[in-house]
Order: C-alpha cells, then sequence, then structure tokens
C-alpha cells in the first residue's frame, strides 16, 4: 500500500468495516472527515406511487440494525475511531434525515466534538410523500463540530462568502438532489440509494479544508467526496466495504482532473481578501483631496464632494462614507463604494475610484 511517508494510505480506497481501517491509521492525522453514515431508515413495507410503481428505498443490508442500541453502539465505535484520527486543527461533518441524526448528534458530544453549525440541505426537488398522511420529506441536517472547544478549525470565509453573491452563506442551503447527469446506474436501478451530489461535497470542501489538505471519508460509497476533494486539490482517503461501490467510485476518480495546481492564483483569489485600506487613508496621503467631486455609477447627475474627514456629501447636504451614501442612493441595498463611485481622470474618462486604492498598495509595495 502506497503512503504519504508519515503511514498514511493518501489517495485510496481501503476496502473494509470502517473501525478496523481507521485503527490502522496514525493518530491525529487528517485535517477533513465527512461522513454519510447509513441512516437506519428501513421501512417496514414497500412504498408504491400513485401509478403503482415501487419507490427505491433503502434496503441494503448495511442500512439494517437490530434496534436502537445496536445502533448507537456502532456510531459510538465509529465516532471515535474518526475523533482519534482528526488532527486537534480539524474537523468533522456528518449527514442524516430525522431518523438518524439526533443521535449521531448526542454520540458527538458525548464524545467531547463541539458542534460550529447545524446546515439544513433544504432539497429543491425531494421526493413526495406518496400515501399522503405525513409532511414530505425536503431536508436533510449535517452537524458542522470541531474536534473540542475551543480548537482551531478552518473556514475560508472570504470562499463561501464568494460562491454566495458576496453575501454571508446561512445555514440553510438549497440545493438539487443527485443530478441525473451524476446519478450511477446499472441496468436502469441505481448503484447506490443514497447517493449525494457534488455540489454539496465543492461547499464544505472548499469552506472548511485547504489545498493540500487530507480529506477522510469513512463511508465512502461512489465516491463523492474523494471526487471533489481531487477536483479541488486535496488529498484524500476512502474507507468502504461494498466491492460493487468500490469499483464505481474508483472509475469516478479516474476521470476525474483537478484544478492545475501549478496555478496558484485560481486558490489565493479564492481564500484571501483584498487588503484593507481605509478611504481616509487616500486623504491622508494626498492622493484623494478634500473637496473632489465623485460620480455614482457614472453618474454625471449624481455627484459628491469628499469631505475633509473622508465622508461624502451631496448638493442636498446629505452625507455618509463611500459606502453608506452610495447604500442610501440605492435605497438600503448594500453598496461597496470602490466600486460605485468614479472619478474623472486627466483624460476626461470615469473611472472607478478603486484605481486610487490598487495605486496605493502598488507604491506600498514599490512597483511604483
Amino acid at each position: 500500500m502506497a503512503t504519504d511517508g508519515v503511514g498514511l494510505p493518501v489517495n485510496q480506497i481501503l476496502s473494509g468495516d470502517c473501525v478496523e481501517a481507521l485503527q490502522k491509521l496514525p493518530e491525529k492525522s487528517v485535517d477533513l472527515i465527512f461522513a454519510d453514515p447509513p441512516y437506519n431508515l428501513q421501512l417496514k413495507n414497500e412504498l408504491y406511487r400513485p401509478n403503482m410503481t415501487r419507490v427505491d428505498g433503502v434496503d441494503e443490508s448495511w442500512d439494517r440494525f437490530e434496534d436502537f442500541k445496536a445502533y448507537d453502539d456502532f456510531t459510538r465505535s465509529w465516532l471515535s475511531a474518526c475523533r482519534r484520527v482528526l488532527k486537534d486543527s480539524g474537523a468533522i461533518w456528518v449527514i442524516g434525515t430525522y431518523h438518524n441524526i439526533y443521535r449521531m448528534g448526542a454520540v458527538m458530544q458525548d464524545l467531547g466534538f463541539w458542534f460550529l453549525n447545524d446546515i439544513v440541505w433544504i432539497k429543491t426537488n425531494p421526493m413526495p410523500n406518496f400515501r399522503g398522511v405525513r409532511f414530505a420529506n425536503a431536508h436533510e441536517t449535517l452537524i458542522w463540530a470541531s474536534k473540542y472547544n475551543g480548537a482551531h478549525y478552518t473556514f475560508n470565509n472570504q470562499s463561501v462568502r464568494s460562491l454566495n453573491d458576496d453575501l454571508q452563506m446561512r445555514s440553510d442551503w438549497l440545493l438539487p438532489v443527485c443530478p441525473r447527469q451524476e446519478r450511477l446506474k446499472e441496468n436502469g436501478e441505481k448503484v447506490h440509494p443514497t447517493q449525494k451530489p457534488e455540489t454539496l461535497l465543492y461547499r464544505i470542501i472548499l469552506a472548511t479544508t485547504r489545498p493540500g489538505d487530507i480529506v477522510l471519508d469513512p463511508f465512502f460509497g461512489t465516491g463523492t467526496s474523494g471526487v471533489v476533494a481531487k477536483r479541488l486539490n486535496r488529498r484524500w482517503i476512502g474507507i468502504e466495504r461494498e466491492e460493487k461501490y468500490i469499483l464505481e467510485a474508483q472509475k469516478r476518480l479516474d476521470s476525474t482532473e483537478p484544478v492545475d495546481d501549478g496555478e496558484d492564483f485560481l486558490y489565493n483569489n479564492l481564500t484571501h481578501r483584498k487588503p484593507r485600506l481605509p478611504f481616509g487613508s487616500l486623504l491622508e496621503n494626498g492622493m484623494i483631496k478634500p473637496g473632489q467631486t465623485f460620480f455614482f455609477k457614472r453618474d454625471r447627475s449624481l455627484k459628491a464632494r469628499v469631505c475633509v474627514d473622508g465622508r461624502l456629501v451631496m448638493e442636498d447636504g446629505v452625507y455618509g462614507s463611500i459606502h453608506k451614501l452610495g447604500s442610501i442612493i440605492m435605497k438600503g441595498i448594500p453598496c461597496n463604494g470602490w466600486e460605485h463611485w468614479y472619478f474623472e481622470a486627466e483624460d476626461g474618462q470615469l473611472k472607478p475610484i478603486d484605481e486610487y486604492r490598487k495605486r496605493y498598495f502598488q507604491m506600498e509595495s514599490g512597483k511604483e
């Protein structure tokens, strides 16, 4: 078995029981764990649609447990093994339905994990409740937890905001179930009954790991976590006991190409903010002059002048920062003043005031 030099079988699928496989890995060796364990959601009877076609449920042997105690013992066993291999700075994600998520959550807290968020994955196209006796189950819940209270963990806030039109992302995620082009099928039947969409794993891995980190999935299934980790230049380890899933996962992984890791800017732009610069600093160094006129969104009729304290004031006396005044003009919509206010350049063209900020940092770095 090939390893990374410290005993980790990175970028490989380990065949067998997850607890046994986890016990063979070094302590505190992985950065992120994504776990999609059996849900213990066996139906007592077969379920049919109104047209009398049978609904594909989860009837595989790996989702069968004698009772709640057996499921709780299983949960405690694999979560304990995961906690041992997780770095102190690492984190874990678990996903489930109402059948199991609360039981897993209690075990996680008993073991010392510290909850950071519970995420509600709201499915845009859920399966209806065909019998019409309950609400349609339209969501699943994810728990994101650090190893212990106060632990340092990775959260790429700017990357997540970028995915969400530069707004803070909420804990309710509106995403479709696994789309047809991703869904693995054999002879018209689903290869795996609970295959997760790549969009869900993309968001998780981008938000809570860095390039080169190791993502471990103890219930690898058809390999969605590995596919996304590989694409984003993270290393991965999958554990799976069902041979048919291993074969399908390996096919997906073999056909997945990572983003070129030689093009660092593809990652840097996602994970780092622009350097902060108070607008007033440009006044202090003389790049912008008190009394200078700015124009909003290139509209010469919407203009304001720069006050000595860095605020802008319009002809009607309304004033505020470059951001606040812009928001007032836009009737309360958040405004990035650097991009919305313009100045008149020497050639008569209107240019965004962000040009001043760029020049400032060029001077600081000695490039101008």
